[in-house]
């Protein structure tokens, strides 16, 4: 990924087109929802209100799993930030460095009643390529590495079981970890909610393949 905020310039202030290039999730950060997750993020639903829960998730760089989380039906709120390393109230660039032992990630609080934690183990899975180590895309290092990150037992039976049906569909091993979550520390405020203040949709059932830096 690009770091020229470091120099205080907002990476989506400069030309978009051959950064692109250079970032994905999984494969391809612009490529098409799969059937079933486009099923989850097209669900017709009255928002009901009420019943709260909260799933984290690590698929690379956290900006566009944020974005494509967003798009979901019964998903209330998402922050991005860092969890499960060693070092407290981690810095971006001290991530980075890879020392902290945090990967990037999103705390998604969604309503149950609307949306499922298996529904959103199926987007989930639908961003990302599982099988690709400490990375996603171009995006390299043990902080982009992808984690399910369960709050309870029932989170950790379901995340296990849905990384057992992914591994069907591949032949190289799921990198994929599931570990209990420790601390999330959220991330800097620019980082939040980065790609919709750049002008892409974070409307929800919204299908539009996401772009690297808005």
């Amino acid at each position: 990924r690009f770091r020229a905020f470091l120099a205080g310039i907002p990476l989506f202030s400069l030309a978009l087109a051959p950064a692109c290039a250079l970032f994905s999730m999984g494969n391809d950060m612009g490529k098409p929802y799969g059937e079933d997750a486009e099923r989850v993020v097209t669900k017709q639903a009255a928002d009901v209100g009420g019943a709260s829960e909260t799933a984290v998730f690590a698929a690379g760089c956290f900006w566009g799993i944020e974005l494509a989380f967003q798009r979901v039906p019964g998903v209330t709120n998402t922050e991005v930030g860092y969890i499960n390393g060693h070092k407290e109230n981690p810095t971006y660039d001290e991530v980075c460095s890879g020392e902290t032992g945090h990967a990037e990630a999103l705390r998604v609080e969604f309503n149950p009643d609307i949306v499922t934690y298996d529904e959103l183990l199926t987007v989930f899975w639908d961003r990302l390529n599982p099988t690709q180590v400490n990375g996603q895309g171009n995006d390299i290092g043990t902080q982009y590495r992808s984690g399910i990150y369960y709050l309870s037992d029932e989170q950790r039976v379901a995340a296990e079981a849905s990384r057992e049906a992914e591994q069907a569909k591949y032949v190289e091993p799921i990198a994929t970890e599931i570990q209990q979550a420790e601390t999330f520390w959220p991330a800097e405020k620019y980082h939040q909610g980065y790609l919709a203040k750049g002008g892409q949709c974070s409307a929800k059932g919204d299908l539009t393949p996401i772009r690297c830096y808005g």
